[in-house]
């Protein structure tokens, strides 16, 4: 019988995931193997009849350079039951399967890790070779790579955030927008800075103290204010939405927001609009000390998922495809494919990536004391100083409190 590889993707979109899935089916298919394309992620290993497509190479040259992902993903998270009563040890046996390729996050790999051995344990020995994605960048891949999908949600993300910079300037006004980003703060910071927002605001930043409501409210009135001394009315403050899971519980019920909350008791902040409860917070801050300023909200979150990938993750994806069969042939398994800025192709193992206690992978934070950040909060953003204070005190009477800085006990 033919050889096959399937592959599967779960968790949420990012660009370039067809680009992925295209290069390695091209490539696969080139040497001879059947490429299965299993739709709704890992549901469809523990189900009586998995639902998949056949990749031919038109299929894959249909949809590599396109957005979103032609195979239906899903976050499906196999329990133990599953394995012991659903799990589909046929379909790979019926198709002769040596390859399970997963393109996901740390999640999607791990449970790579158990299909391959419940398959082994069931005298079917397969490969497992994973892809990482997410538009977050916060995968701690060596010497800072970035994750597939980030530089084409950061390129799409800095267009809408210019216009709606145009935007204030043309209505002389400001915007709160705040940017996905769960745990660190790669997207916001970089699309901030492509648009050269005079604030942005990141988890990394509370680096020497708590976040709260009141900081924050406080370092975009900073903001609003240090550009009134500058003869300035309009601008943008880019917020990522990793602020916002930080928060305390407490804090969170400050916001007077009435969360639902998922099945590991954590709110569902993403069905909420952050950029609208922070824009409220602002403005209502603004009138309690008498500056009027019109905040608006805009929310750049799934409008950045399923565009098309840019140049740079055709290329970095296609890269990844051929890449995770090269690693196929050289008897590589358990692993992820990792490419270098020189294009050098290795494995990458969750262990040595992952905290030894926890068995979690720690996010990548932005670095606060790279050139590169540090050039953007000392020279492109705006907020009060100590040489500030006399003259703030025109519009707020107490200037020292909305000393950036101050707030961040920097």
């Amino acid at each position: 019988m033919k050889k096959s590889i399937v592959i599967l993707t779960g968790g949420g979109p990012a660009p370039g995931m067809n680009t992925v899935v295209g290069s390695i089916a091209k490539t696969f298919i080139s040497n001879g193997y059947r490429v299965l394309g299993l739709h709704g992620g890992y549901k469809g290993l523990f189900s009586k009849e998995p639902n998949y497509t056949e990749l031919d190479f038109l299929m894959a040259d249909s949809i590599f350079n396109r957005g979103g992902s032609y195979l239906i993903m899903s976050r499906y998270k196999p329990s133990p039951i599953d394995y012991e009563q659903n799990f589909n040890l046929n379909f790979f046996i019926e198709n002769n399967i040596q390859l399970l390729v997963t393109i996901g996050g740390d999640d999607t790999a791990s449970t790579a890790n158990k299909v391959a051995k419940f398959l082994s344990d069931h005298n079917h020995n397969i490969s497992n070779i994973h892809v990482p994605k997410t538009i977050d960048n916060d995968l701690p891949l060596p010497l800072a790579r970035p994750t597939f999908g980030y530089e084409s949600a950061k390129s799409e993300g800095a267009r809408i955030a210019t216009t709606v910079y145009e935007d204030a300037r043309t209505s002389n006004n400001w915007f709160v927008v705040c940017a996905m980003g769960r745990s660190a703060g790669h997207l916001a910071f970089g699309i901030g800075s492509a648009a050269h927002y005079p604030m942005i605001v990141i988890p990394e930043m509370f680096n020497k103290t708590t976040i709260t409501v009141d900081k924050i409210v406080k370092i975009a009135v900073s903001s609003i204010v240090k550009r009134l001394l500058l003869n300035i009315n309009y601008g943008a403050v880019m917020i990522s939405e990793g602020v916002f899971h930080e928060l305390s519980d407490d804090e969170l019920n400050k916001s007077g927001v009435v969360f639902s909350y998922d099945e590991h008791g954590h709110p569902e902040l993403g069905k909420v609009s952050k950029a609208h409860i922070f824009s409220e917070m602002v403005e209502t801050r603004l009138r309690e000390i008498g500056v009027k300023t019109k905040i608006r909200p805009v929310e750049l979150g799934y409008e950045l998922r399923c565009q098309s990938p840019s140049a740079y993750d055709l290329v970095y994806c296609t890269e990844l495809g051929i890449g995770l069969h090269q690693l196929f042939v050289e008897g590589k398994t358990g692993c992820m494919v990792y490419i270098d800025h020189l294009g050098k192709v290795e494995p990458l193992y969750l262990k040595d990536i992952q905290d030894p206690v926890t068995g979690k992978i720690p996010p990548r934070g932005v670095n606060l004391e790279s050139d590169r950040v540090q050039a953007i909060i000392n020279n492109i953003m705006h907020y009060i100083t100590k040489e500030d204070y006399e003259a703030a005190r025109k519009f707020i009477s107490n200037p020292e409190e909305y000393d950036f800085r101050k707030i961040l006990n920097w």
